[in-house]
């Protein structure tokens, strides 16, 4: 499958400033949770479709596993949201979040920590370097 990278980026933009309102709104310092519940209700309230603790079974050559990865949030079926509420962002953190396109087949994901003084230094985003994107 292949996204209009123009796309992703007007759709990642809409996603930014409905983390930056949410952390504007709520302040640093709570679960991970609360601003997992709250940047839903924000993405929503912009029209976007939205879904919370997306499960995807693993497979391991083949084999079903018993167990699922659990996808913090996922707007438009396009981009994944790792959200943290950490004091740093790790590279595990980043490497969790390029596992999670990797093995959906999404094209960007946003890794959004909100345990920070301003929003915009909490956020790193990530390319699937194995999907097709379409510059235009």
């Amino acid at each position: 499958m292949s996204y209009q990278l123009s796309g992703l980026n007007r759709l990642s933009k809409a996603i930014i400033g409905s983390a930056i309102e949410v952390h504007r709104e709520m302040g640093p310092g709570l679960l991970e949770s609360i601003y997992e519940r709250c940047l839903h209700a924000e993405l929503s309230r912009r029209g976007l479709r939205v879904e919370s603790q997306v499960q995807l079974p693993l497979t391991y050559k083949g084999e079903v596993l018993n167990k699922a990865l659990i996808l913090d949030l996922v707007v438009e079926d396009s981009i994944i949201l790792e959200l943290k509420a950490v004091e740093v962002i790790l590279p595990v953190h980043s490497a969790q979040l390029l596992s999670y396109l990797r093995l959906t087949g999404k094209p960007m994901g946003l890794l959004l920590n909100f345990c920070v003084p301003v929003m915009s230094k909490g956020i790193v985003r990530r390319l699937n370097d194995r999907v097709q994107l379409i510059r235009s």
